[in-house]
């Protein structure tokens, strides 16, 4: 009887290996032919050139903005979905105004123009302009500690912290000094400044000025602008040896929020309809490009997943839902009329994936999620590793995405696409964020790696 036990065992085993192994060869066949389809029969380079050439940036609240609007909706409907809908939210409206200008103005140098552009949200100077001594600092804590002895009042405020180059992910430098532009010239007018400049975020050296978005608190503003990297590094250099003055004029303003709407497509799942997939970007951009990288490429890899599975004829178990976020830029005004909406009906996301990192060469996953969920759903979605290693695609721990972070407490995993990052930071919040600096082979190989992700989500659940 033991050996007979023994025997039955071993077959069974035998079995389930086999059933596994059979399984796998079947998801990797089909993993294959979502490259394949992506790779040949993708759409989301001509979606992009139509938002980013015809439509062009797209701030929340502008003209452009509605029409991307529009015009993604008509592209959720030609895909056949089951259900499309506009899901509206309040966002800021924010306007840049005319020309803006910024002189050093040294006894040594004479006078010298910066190249410069307001940060969003930005107060404006007034058709005078502001003129002062400049005060250079570091980083946040310095400006604090200046702040609190008075240096800083009546003065303008440089904020020359830089990107650290040791860093691999430029996203890691990238969070070490963004929060002197976001908090820093509020803090500035809290100390009596009267203006503050801040060095782009980049790691490259160019004379090329990144906007973005400051935050003003408890009634503290001034305006603010951000200058080149070429351009801080002349002021800096400039500093150490004499006293500088900076003039700089803009004359962007606050205007009445206003009505927008997010953009939500989805195909209802077969056996789990209440377990949502949600694959996203962020529809605004900023007004001096044409947000190629940041957004464009993560709403039409979004897209371009529901095609892709519409081309291969997959009928999801789950439901896979597609949302074009509005106001990720300067407020997340669409991210937080979604979750309330989506909390208000009691929804549950499985799992949410944002694209947000540009249209570059995939290398994989960011996870996030609650403390109560997360490492359960981490290890099992690392039993996949195997099937995307081929496409050089990776797992790690890390950030998910703005949008999508604020879903946190439905306990769903929090994924971020993770393409190359080497160069995102050249173009982000830039003038030159425009289509020619999107390779359309790389772009597709992006819409790929988040397809076949939300296949293996949607057959196994987590």
């Amino acid at each position: 009887m033991k050996r007979l036990f023994t025997l039955l065992f071993l077959i069974l085993s035998i079995n389930i290996v086999s059933s596994q192994e059979e399984e796998t060869d079947k998801d990797a066949f089909f993993i294959r032919s979502i490259y394949d389809t992506a790779l040949t029969e993708g759409q989301a380079y001509d979606w992009l050139m139509y938002l980013t050439k015809r439509i062009g940036g797209r701030l929340s609240g502008s003209p452009q903005a509605a029409a991307a609007v529009e015009y993604t909706r008509q592209v959720m409907d030609s895909l056949n979905m089951d259900t499309v809908w506009l899901q509206p939210c309040i966002v800021p409206h924010w306007v840049r105004g005319g020309k803006e200008e910024c002189n050093m103005i040294s006894q040594r140098m004479g006078t010298i123009a910066l190249n410069c552009t307001a940060l969003g949200n930005s107060i404006g100077t007034g058709e005078q302009g502001v003129s002062a001594e400049v005060v250079k600092v570091q980083d946040l804590d310095e400006a604090e500690k200046l702040g609190k002895e008075g240096r800083l009042r009546g003065k303008i405020v440089f904020f020359n912290g830089a990107f650290d180059q040791k860093q691999v992910s430029t996203f890691a430098a990238y969070g070490k000094a963004a929060g002197q532009r976001v908090f820093g010239p509020t803090m500035a007018a809290k100390y009596g400044a009267v203006g503050a400049v801040v060095r782009s975020m980049t790691n490259k050296t160019d004379d090329v000025p990144h906007t973005g978005s400051t935050v003003y608190r408890d009634g503290h503003e001034c305006p603010a602008i951000a200058i080149s990297t070429m351009a801080a590094d002349k002021l800096e250099l400039a500093m150490e040896s004499e006293k500088v003055r900076l003039y700089f004029k803009t004359t962007c303003e606050n205007l009445k929020p206003k009505l927008s709407y997010n953009v939500i497509g989805e195909i209802r799942g077969s056996e789990y309809p209440d377990e949502i997939i949600l694959v996203g970007g962020h529809l605004d951009s900023w007004d001096i490009g044409t947000g190629a990288h940041d957004d464009g490429s993560g709403c039409v890899h979004s897209l371009d997943v529901i095609h892709i599975l519409k081309e291969l004829d997959y009928q999801p178990k789950r439901t896979i839902r597609c949302v074009m976020y509005m106001n990720e830029e300067n407020g997340l005004g669409g991210a937080r009329a979604y979750r309330d909406s989506s909390n208000v009906r009691k929804e549950y996301h499985l799992a949410a994936i944002e694209s947000d990192r540009g249209g570059f060469t995939p290398r994989g996953f960011t996870v996030d999620g609650h403390e109560d969920t997360f490492n359960p759903m981490f290890k099992n979605m690392l039993e996949w590793q195997t099937l995307l290693e081929p496409y050089d695609l990776y797992f790690e721990r890390g950030g998910s995405g703005a949008d999508v972070g604020v879903l946190k407490d439905q306990k769903g995993i929090l994924i971020g696409f993770l393409p190359d990052s080497q160069r995102y930071f050249d173009y982000h919040h830039t003038p030159i964020d425009m289509p020619d600096v999107v390779n359309k082979r790389e772009l597709e190989l992006g819409s790929a790696a988040i397809t076949a992700l939300v296949y293996l989500i949607d057959k196994y659940g987590l």
